[in-house]
């Protein structure tokens, strides 16, 4: 009897995760345009003016999102008078990567170059969040002539104590990970969604309708929920390979973090890492936490503005070769 009684509420959860799937991506449709590159297929949302001065805003958004955390306010503020592009990453929002496993920034930096090129962007000035601290720093290592400059918010940048959650590990286990993401997920995600982006703002409050306005909800979809779990597994292994490489990396550097960011702790990444990069500057602000572009978007907006005025003369040439 208790054998037929869990195959009958693992039957239910699956038919709601099914229904939930089909109700989130109606509610929430990709709004960009399609970029094939090899191994996945990117979205990218293109705002402000094509031809204003300067090199583009590339926004990177980071773990458990998609390219609408940097959409609103930042992108929108950039767009005034920039052209923004924002990405996302592969496996996230409208992107799709062919290989569940092409997970490490390496070969998401590959992708997005490619995409970038496809754009006919030129040089970008890189803004990055979070996980895609780790992307940025590896396009700039990788791609030093497409990253004119690099902004990273609050990144992850080197190897740490500890592991990204048990749940990560549990939904990137074969078969268990299957039953998991296509059965209890979904609903329990959404329970715990409002819960979990207050923690990621804290000790600043989450702005009203938050999860709702950034499309969060597509994160709890199988194929999305397992590409966040392996980014995440495999980001440890990433950070410690290339960071004994940050002293290569010639871009313009400013790092802006919380001093109490309980998510990605300063101390263990910005500083460091603004110490190792040759012309990174270090901006350290008092009382915040983890979500950098929310809470000082002006901020941000200021500083990456004033890196375009001092990089503008040198970016006005394209990348080739």
């Amino acid at each position: 009897m208790i054998p037929i009684i869990i195959v009958v509420a693992l039957a239910l959860l699956a038919l709601a995760t099914q229904t939930c799937i089909f109700v989130i991506e109606r509610g929430y449709p990709p709004l960009g345009k399609k970029v094939v590159v090899a191994g996945a297929v990117l979205n990218v949302v293109e705002l402000g003016p094509t031809d204003a001065a300067g090199p583009p805003v590339l926004l990177l958004h980071g773990a458990s999102c998609n390219l609408e955390a940097m959409h609103h306010p930042l992108g929108e503020l950039l767009a005034r008078h920039h052209r923004v592009i924002l990405v996302d990453r592969p496996g996230h929002g409208g992107s799709e990567r062919e290989r569940e496993t092409d997970s490490m920034p390496a070969s998401h930096a590959r992708m997005i170059e490619e995409a970038l090129e496809k754009l006919g962007t030129g040089p970008v000035i890189v803004v990055v969040h979070s996980l895609a601290g780790a992307l940025g720093a590896r396009m700039a290592l990788d791609y030093p002539r497409r990253v004119a400059g690099l902004v990273m918010l609050a990144p992850v940048t080197h190897p740490w104590r500890g592991g990204v959650g048990w749940y990560n590990r549990a939904v990137t286990t074969p078969l268990i990970g299957k039953l998991l993401v296509h059965t209890v997920t979904l609903p329990l995600g959404l329970l715990l969604a409002e819960k979990s982006a207050r923690n990621v703002f804290a000790p600043q409050a989450m702005p009203d309708g938050f999860v709702k306005d950034t499309a969060t909800p597509l994160l709890l979809r199988p194929r999305e929920f397992v590409a966040n779990a392996r980014d995440l597994v495999t980001l440890k292994a990433a950070v410690a390979e290339q960071a004994p490489r940050y002293a290569e990396i010639k871009a313009p550097v400013t790092v802006i973090a919380g001093d109490v960011d309980k998510t990605v702790s300063t101390s263990i990444h910005a500083r460091p890492f603004a110490a190792t990069v040759p012309n990174a500057r270090l901006i350290v602000l008092p009382g915040v936490g983890h979500m950098i572009q929310n809470v000082a978007s002006d901020l941000v907006v200021s500083e990456i503005e004033a890196m375009i005025a001092k990089l503008a003369p040198r970016t006005a040439v394209t990348v080739g070769g």
